[in-house]
């Protein structure tokens, strides 16, 4: 590859953002560009589809403006993982919204289907039936939208990920492939053979031949035109995906936790861990000659969650005023956090989000945050039945800005809790597999450091919260 830097692009749930970094991952400019979100229905959300590929092109002249562009050495491209849609293969016309990952409208639909078949659809692709991944709505667009079962009858049906159409919409030679990552967010993609699975398209009554090509996370996609530059893109990835590579190499001492609109935990492994119960398994990278697997935990309440007590409690400035409250109110109550669902080690898409106790809102408000972290160590507890212990947690995203929550962190893991000084891990993560993994990445970066501290009344707060949840689910 040739010296140059490097463009990002994250396309995440409330913008695009684009970054322009050098060989060591110094940023040297940034765009970034809003996009809605529409819920018109409860359980559904939507994202209009020409608006994202809008916004990217905006994002990209933003950050390339100033000839920053004009001798980039390759460009990578990291999405909303589990979103997708539908389009045509032969102009790139969107036919469907975006079905945002934070779309649910199925959840019945997969409550049918998890008696007889969770277990089969766990084997095989190392995820869970859940109402937030792509097949379900997929179902639903052919069966609701007329452009799309136009198309499908006319042969001109392209569907998956968003990743994919993204490819297609921003790189010159059209191509119809997806990444790993974005692949298996659909239900429809073994993690064994590495392909779509004709037994899954079956027990979603989705029809062969419109899916994207296999490909690798890291390869020749194409030539990206964006935003009034070109350059060759040489990666694709999932933003959570991504962000676990935002330090460089990942290590396998650490737990990578990225905490944004929802939050996970994932531990990367260069040997399959076969598939690990009450987790998720997957592949975050594949170049051709290596592969890194992962074992991961989600929360689905974390920004998300902020954002529902702000509008619940008519508290606009929450994440404004957090910092002093994490400082100066002790939690008096517990919150059993279901917000858009339960994620790992529980998983159940229904589930009564409730106070326990008595408290005003700032101590609820800590409460909230505490609870994403309660919900974040129960998956750390899980994943260490099937994993070594972490040493350390690397955390990342947008909510890692929060010193409170790093230090709720570091006390309930018992491990110290380091912070780089930049909150885009997806978009660093992806440059760094862009670049072609260069060995001085980072090496200028600043890190913040949260040591464990002795917390009784956490840990009590933990055992309490943990034993509600073992008695309202099961698990």
């Amino acid at each position: 590859m040739q010296d140059g830097p490097i463009l990002a692009i994250d396309q995440g749930t409330h913008a695009s953002r684009a970054l322009v970094v050098d060989r060591t991952g110094r940023i040297l400019s940034a765009g970034e560009e809003a996009i809605g979100l529409e819920r018109p229905q409860t359980d559904w959300a939507e994202q209009d589809a020409e608006e994202v590929v809008r916004s990217v092109h905006a994002a990209v002249r933003k950050a390339t403006q100033s000839g920053k562009g004009e001798l980039l050495a390759a460009a990578g491209l990291s999405s909303q993982r589990a979103s997708c849609v539908c389009w045509d293969r032969r102009d790139g016309r969107a036919l469907s919204p975006i079905f945002s990952w934070q779309d649910r409208r199925a959840h019945a639909w997969i409550d049918e289907l998890q008696p007889a078949h969770g277990e089969r659809v766990h084997a095989k692709t190392g995820l869970f039936l859940s109402p937030h991944y792509g097949a379900t709505k997929l179902r639903w667009a052919l069966d609701h939208l007329p452009a799309v079962r136009g198309a499908a009858d006319e042969g001109s049906l392209a569907w998956g990920p968003m990743a994919s159409f993204l490819a297609f919409r921003l790189l010159e030679e059209r191509p119809l492939l997806a990444d790993p990552q974005c692949a298996a967010r659909t239900l429809l993609w073994n993690l064994h053979t590495r392909d779509w699975d004709p037994e899954l398209l079956a027990l979603f009554g989705l029809p062969p031949g419109f899916l994207p090509k296999s490909f690798r996370t890291v390869g020749a996609w194409g030539t990206l035109a964006a935003g009034g530059v070109r350059a060759p893109l040489t990666a694709l990835n999932g933003d959570q995906s991504a962000a676990v590579f935002a330090f460089g190499w990942p290590e396998s001492g650490s737990a990578y936790v990225n905490i944004g609109t929802s939050a996970f935990v994932q531990r990367a492994l260069e040997t399959f861990p076969g598939v690990v119960p009450r987790q998720l398994t997957g592949i975050i990278l594949d170049d051709g000659a290596k592969t890194v697997y992962m074992v991961e935990g989600n929360v689905n309440g974390a920004g998300t969650a902020l954002e529902w007590f702000s509008k619940e409690f008519d508290f606009p400035a929450l994440l404004k005023e957090l910092p002093e409250i994490l400082k100066s109110v002790e939690a008096s109550v517990l919150f059993l956090n279901g917000i858009a669902g339960l994620g790992g080690p529980f998983w159940q898409a229904e589930f009564e989000s409730r106070f326990v106790g008595e408290g005003g809102v700032p101590e609820k408000a800590v409460a909230l945050v505490e609870s994403i972290a309660f919900l974040l160590q129960a998956n750390i507890d899980h994943m260490a039945k099937h994993v070594p212990p972490a040493r350390r947690i690397r955390v990342s995203g947008g909510l890692s800005r929060l010193d409170g929550l790093c230090r709720i962190l570091a006390s309930l893991t018992g491990r110290p809790v380091h912070r780089r000084d930049d909150p885009e891990a997806s978009a660093r993560g992806i440059a760094y597999l862009a670049a072609g993994r260069p060995a001085g990445w980072n090496s200028a970066a600043h890190e913040d450091v949260f040591p464990p501290e002795a917390r009784p009344g956490l840990e009590d707060r933990y055992r309490r919260w943990r034993a509600l949840m073992a008695e309202a689910t099961g698990i």
